[in-house]
């Protein structure tokens, strides 16, 4: 709702960013944690998180300019990422494969890696979404006079640095999937200390997420769905996220190789 944080003359500084900021900060000390109680080296963590941050950015940025063609004017555009504009599933794309190539060369425990960023990821993600809030990204559809979420409907303001519709009632895509974020956190945070085997975490995440992401997307209203399935290409993922996080538990349940 406040996309500029500070104006001093002509310099911004942007809400969005200030908050996708501290969520990698919070993210990155949360990981780090449990990586030294996974026993995985602070060198190795410090360069995988750089690795795959970079990586998510780019992904991030390249999926949303594809999703968003026409929000883009310029060359220079495609860069201002300060602006707002970025694409979760892409990003976590873009950095999911850049660590499975990290973890490979150096030899390091997937599944121990996976439960580090499964823990971590979700209270960077709830800092972000924050950050979305405020620059009116991944806004939500405009909600009926007749709906009971009227009451919790959000109206961005007229600023030229938010990307939301302006005074039109919209469902609260944003703070929600933050709450949802936070929740996830908390949940995995306290399972993580009682684990029952490697890989226990990153599934939960995945199927957690996924079940949220895949409600809140009807109530999106910057991704269309898809013609005569009626689902959006981000249900699919998160469906596909879903099935991926069970038979991943139940597999390694299997195993039971105790932590």
């Amino acid at each position: 709702m406040f996309p500029d944080l500070i104006t001093i003359g002509g310099f911004t500084i942007h809400t969005y960013g200030v908050l996708t900021a501290i969520g990698l900060l919070v993210g990155f000390y949360v990981g780090l944690y449990f990586a030294r109680k996974e026993g995985i080296s602070e060198k190795n963590y410090e360069n995988l998180f750089i690795l795959t941050v970079l990586s998510g950015i780019l992904g991030a940025r390249i999926a949303y300019i594809i999703e968003h063609k026409e929000d883009f004017n310029s060359f220079l555009d495609f860069f201002a990422i300060w602006n707002g504009g970025i694409d979760w599933f892409g990003g976590f794309i873009g950095g999911l494969v850049a660590a499975v190539v990290y973890i490979k060369i150096k030899k390091l425990p997937l599944l121990k890696v996976a439960d580090v960023a499964g823990v971590s990821i979700p209270i960077g993600h709830f800092f972000g979404r924050l950050g979305c809030t405020s620059a009116g990204c991944c806004h939500g559809k405009p909600v009926p006079p007749d709906s009971p979420f009227k009451d919790i409907a959000i109206i961005f303001p007229n600023n030229p640095h938010c990307l939301a519709p302006p005074g039109v009632p919209l469902y609260p895509t944003q703070p929600v999937e933050a709450i949802g974020n936070l929740i996830i956190f908390l949940i995995l945070f306290f399972t993580y200390r009682k684990k029952s085997f490697d890989g226990q975490i990153i599934g939960m995440y995945l199927v957690l997420y996924g079940i949220e992401r895949f409600l809140l997307e009807f109530w999106r209203g910057v991704t269309p769905p898809l013609p005569y399935i009626g689902l959006t290409w981000n249900q699919i993922i998160t469906l596909m996220m879903v099935l991926l996080g069970i038979m991943l538990i139940l597999y390694l349940r299997s195993r039971r190789e105790p932590v």
